[in-house]
C-alpha cells in the first residue's frame, strides 16, 4: 500500500470514512516495533502567532485522544491509534481536527506517520501524508527537505556543499561517519524520525481549574443567606484543593440576575489558601462592600489558577522571640485588610535600580503576593537613607551659607553628589548631608549644584 496524501487546508478530498483502514504490518529490519501500534498526527500551523500559545489548541485537541504532545512553536502532535474506532477512521478523524484549528490563527496542515517526528516533519514540509504502514515510512519521507527538520542552519548548509538537500540522501550517508561530522544529537534525530528508536513525548497536562455553579431556589438579596448558600460551594473548594495539595490566591465568585449582568466578587490572598472555612470567611468580609443591583438567582465559584500549597515556615524562635517573625500571622492580616477594604487599599514597596531617591521605589504587590524577583546586590558602602522621604523636598532658609530648620542645622557628613537624569527630562544635580537640628533630629538635606545654590529637607531618619 503507498502512502496517501492528505489536503493540507482543505477537508474535500480526504478519503472517505467509510473506506478500509489499511492494516498495520510487520516492520522491517531496522524500524523499531512500537512504531508498528501507534499512529501520530502532526500538525503544523504555518502562521502561527505564538503569543496564543500552544496550550489552548493542546486542551481542545485531548478530546480526540489523551496523548497529545506540544511541538513549538507551531507544531502539535496526537497519538491517535487507539481512537480512530471512534470517530470512523483516519479521515473523520482528520477532518474534526482541521476544524478545530478553524478557531485559531494559522494555516494547518496536517499529515499521520507511525512515529512522532516523521508526523510532524511531513506536515513542516506542508505535505500531508498518511502513512499507516511502517514499511513505507522511509520511502515516504526521501524527497521530504532537510529543512523540514528544523536542524541548526550551520548543519544544513555543510550538508547542502556535500550535495545532501533530501532526508532520503541523509539517510543513505554511512551512521558512523555521519555522526562524526554532524554528531550523535543529529544521528539521534534521524533514528527517532525513522522508528529506528522510539521517541518519548511529555503528554500535554491542560490547566486544572476550579468551577461550581448553584441555582437557587428563590432569589436572594439578604448576604447571610447568599453565603450559606455559598458553603457548600466552599466545601466542594476545599476538599478539591486538599485532593490535589494546592491552594487558591485569587478566587472569584458571580452573583447571576435575572436582568442585570452578573455581579463579580473577586477575593486576592497574600498566600495560597486551601481551607475552605477560611476562604468563606474573608469572602463574606468582601461581600460586605459589594452592592448587589437586584436579587440573585444562581451563584458561581471560580478558580482558575492553582498554586502549591505553601508549607509552613516553622522557625526555631516564637513570633517576638529572638527576631522570631509572625509569617502565617502576617498573611491572615493583609488577606482580611484586603478583603475588607479591597486590593487597592494594602500595597508593597519595592526598590528601583534609580539613583534619584524621589524615583527608587514603586508601589507593589504585598510581599507574600508579589512575584519573587532577583534583587540586585547593594553597594558594600552605600550611604545612610532615611526612612521618611517627603512627597516634595521643602525649601529651607539659610545663614550664613548654612541651611535652618528650627534653628540652625549642624552638617555631619561628607557630601553625596547625585547628578543624573538628563535623558527623561528630570536632571537633577545635587550634594545631600546628614544634618542634626537644636532638637537632635537627624535630617537629610540637599544643595543644588546650580545657581542659586538652595538648601532643601528631603527626609528624616528614624
Amino acid at each position: 500500500m503507498r502512502p496517501q496524501l492528505l489536503p493540507a487546508a482543505s477537508t474535500a478530498d480526504l478519503p472517505s470514512p467509510a473506506a478500509p483502514q489499511a492494516p498495520l504490518r510487520s516492520v522491517r529490519q531496522g524500524v523499531h516495533a512500537a512504531a508498528a501500534h501507534e499512529l501520530w498526527a502532526g500538525l503544523h500551523l504555518s502562521g502561527f502567532d505564538p503569543v496564543q500559545g500552544l496550550g489552548p489548541l493542546a486542551t481542545r485537541a485531548q478530546r480526540f485522544t489523551p496523548r497529545v504532545s506540544l511541538a513549538p512553536p507551531d507544531g502539535l502532535l496526537l497519538e491517535v491509534s487507539g481512537s480512530l474506532h471512534l470517530f470512523g477512521g483516519v479521515a473523520s478523524l482528520g477532518r474534526e481536527l482541521l476544524e478545530e484549528c478553524r478557531h485559531f490563527q494559522g494555516h494547518p496542515v496536517l499529515a499521520f506517520a507511525p512515529t512522532p517526528l516523521a508526523a510532524l516533519t511531513a506536515a513542516r514540509a506542508g505535505r500531508a501524508l498518511l502513512i499507516t504502514d511502517p514499511a513505507q515510512l522511509i520511502g515516504a519521507l526521501a524527497p521530504l527537505p532537510i529543512s523540514a527538520l528544523r536542524w541548526p542552519e550551520e548543519t544544513r548548509a555543510r550538508l547542502a556543499r556535500a550535495g545532501v538537500r533530501t532526508l532520503g540522501a541523509v539517510l543513505r550517508l554511512p551512521r558512523a561517519a555521519f555522526a562524526r561530522r554532524f554528531g550523535v544529537a543529529q544521528l539521534a534525530v534521524l533514528d527517532g524520525l525513522t522508528g529506528r528508536t522510539r521517541e518519548v513525548r511529555a503528554a500535554h497536562r491542560a490547566p486544572v481549574r476550579f468551577r461550581r455553579r448553584e441555582e437557587l431556589d428563590c432569589e436572594l438579596s439578604d448576604h447571610q443567606r447568599l453565603l450559606a448558600a455559598l458553603t457548600p460551594l466552599f466545601g466542594a473548594l476545599g476538599s478539591f484543593l486538599t485532593a490535589r495539595q494546592c491552594g487558591v490566591a485569587e478566587l472569584e465568585c458571580r452573583f447571576v440576575h435575572r436582568h442585570a449582568p452578573p455581579t463579580s466578587c473577586v477575593l486576592t490572598l497574600a498566600a495560597p489558601c486551601a481551607d475552605g472555612r477560611q476562604l468563606c470567611a474573608l469572602l463574606a468580609e468582601r461581600l460586605n462592600v459589594v452592592q448587589l443591583p437586584e436579587p440573585v438567582r444562581a451563584l458561581e465559584l471560580r478558580a482558575e489558577q492553582l498554586l502549591p500549597q505553601r508549607s509552613p515556615n516553622r522557625g526555631l524562635w516564637q513570633a517576638g522571640e529572638q527576631g522570631g517573625e509572625a509569617c502565617e500571622e502576617s498573611d491572615g492580616l493583609i488577606d482580611h485588610l484586603r478583603a475588607r477594604l479591597g486590593p487597592e487599599a494594602v500595597q508593597g514597596l519595592t526598590l528601583r535600580a534609580e539613583h534619584r531617591p524621589e524615583c527608587a521605589w514603586r508601589l507593589t504587590e504585598p510581599p507574600s503576593i508579589a512575584p519573587r524577583r532577583a534583587v540586585p546586590e547593594a553597594p558594600e558602602e552605600l550611604p545612610a537613607r532615611p526612612l521618611w522621604l517627603l512627597p516634595q523636598p521643602q525649601p529651607l532658609a539659610v545663614q550664613a551659607g548654612l541651611p535652618r530648620h528650627r534653628g540652625l542645622l549642624r552638617l555631619i557628613s561628607e557630601p553625596e553628589r547625585i547628578e543624573t537624569g538628563w535623558w527623561d527630562g528630570g536632571e537633577i544635580a545635587r550634594d545631600y548631608y546628614r544634618a542634626v537640628g537644636r532638637d537632635g533630629v537627624r535630617l537629610w538635606v540637599f544643595r543644588e549644584r546650580e545657581a542659586p545654590h538652595r538648601w532643601f529637607l528631603h527626609g528624616i531618619f528614624g
